[in-house]
This record gives C-alpha cells, sequence and structure tokens, in this order.
C-alpha cells in the first residue's frame, strides 16, 4: 500500500485563508478545493451584490485551480451554497462562462447564512490526472 503525500496549495489570485484550513489540498490526482466566497484577494472586502460574488467566487476558484496545476475544467464535482436559491437561475448563467460541458457534478444547496455576510460560496474537488 502506498501513500500520497499532502501538498497544499496556495495562491495570491485567491484570497487568504481566513481560517484553519487551506485554499486547496493536493492528494495524489485529487485536489479538494476550499470554498470561496466573494472576496476581493487584494483587498480582502467582499464584494457588492450577488452577481458580482459569484462572479468572483469562480475567478477565485479559477486561481486555485490553476495553482495547483489544472483549471477549472479538471473540477468533477461542486458544491454551492446560496442564502437565496431565487440565485439559482443567476448561478447557473454565469457559471455557464467559467465552465464548458461536459459540466462537473453539482450540489446547489440553500444554507441560513455563509462567512462574512457572503450570498453565495463554492468549494468542490478536481482531478488533475
Amino acid at each position: 500500500m502506498t501513500t500520497n503525500a499532502k501538498q497544499i496549495i496556495q495562491t495570491q489570485g485567491a484570497p487568504a485563508a481566513i481560517g484553519t484550513y487551506s485554499q486547496a489540498v493536493k492528494v495524489g490526482n485529487t485536489v479538494y478545493l476550499s470554498g470561496q466566497i466573494g472576496l476581493d484577494p487584494v483587498t480582502m472586502q467582499m464584494v457588492d451584490g450577488i452577481e458580482a460574488q459569484v462572479h468572483r467566487v469562480f475567478t477565485n476558484l479559477k486561481a486555485v485551480t490553476e495553482a495547483a496545476g489544472g483549471h477549472l475544467g479538471d473540477v468533477v464535482k461542486l458544491n454551492i451554497f446560496l442564502t437565496d436559491l431565487s440565485h439559482f437561475a443567476l448561478v447557473n448563467t454565469i457559471m455557464a462562462e467559467y465552465f464548458s460541458q461536459p459540466y462537473p457534478a453539482r450540489a446547489a444547496v440553500g444554507v441560513a447564512s455563509l462567512p462574512r455576510g457572503a450570498l453565495v460560496e463554492a468549494d468542490g474537488v478536481m482531478d488533475v490526472a
């Protein structure tokens, strides 16, 4: 039995971790992407409005996937958390600007609240084989 060492992924292209977690962890060919909210990585301030936050979430995820040696097309599972499920159609529209077919498996979940007052958060799993 072989073991794969954990590789911690970090990039300045996405917000620095604001808690006890890493932006991503790579084990073998699998990269576990931590949740991204609509924080601007330079100012560490939340961008305004749901549309801007959704774009920022996918831009942040893109930066982390690239730092891990892949790209958004390598994401196999995506989880999206929304404080208001009425924004689901908007998320789909914006997601199509960042992902192309075949799309990753996905869940969209309504939640009561998110860190820093965010309206949306997304995390995922990427295969960089």
